[in-house]
């Protein structure tokens, strides 16, 4: 959460020539404001909804840049789903995202305390983040077209 994945998903496709899908953005145009969606429903149902997006923009014919919530690969579902995808985990450190985790009120997850929070969901998810990804970028210290372009030799490295 708060890594980057949009915006270097964004630049990474435009570089490319790629299409970009956001999961995230695609629950909200269905769905509505994921904060509602916490509020009104519950998270086990933005889960399902957040499947479904993730499922149906890994099923496009396209070759895509899609970029998943932070929470989207806990679904068993979605897991054997990237296991047919590349795989990008960009790896990152409280220090590094404070400034965007401290501005923003928009994350359900981080509600109380956002570094507490952060550093909690950071900790329990890094092992799963870790086993499904085929590159892992530390994005610690890098700005965005840096990211890019570590991703970029990273695939064409692997060929993936």
């Amino acid at each position: 959460m708060a890594a980057g994945k949009s915006v270097v998903g964004r630049s990474f496709a435009s570089r490319h020539g790629l299409p970009y899908v956001d999961t995230d953005q695609l629950v909200v145009d269905e769905h509505g404001p994921i904060p509602e969606i916490f509020a009104s429903h519950s998270e086990a149902y933005f889960r399902e909804v957040e499947a479904r997006a993730v499922a149906a923009a890994l099923d496009s014919p396209v070759r895509s840049v899609i970029s998943l919530g932070g929470g989207a690969v806990l679904d068993a579902g979605t897991q054997q789903l990237l296991q047919h995808a590349t795989v990008v985990f960009l790896d990152t450190d409280l220090a590094t995202v404070l400034p965007r985790i401290s501005r923003s009120g928009h994350r359900p997850l981080l509600a109380g305390d956002p570094v507490v929070r952060w550093s909690a969901l950071a900790q329990a998810r890094r092992p799963l983040y870790e086993s499904l990804a085929d590159i892992v970028i530390d994005t610690r210290g890098l700005a965005v077209p840096e990211v890019v372009e570590r991703i970029t030799a990273a695939l064409d490295e692997g060929e993936h």
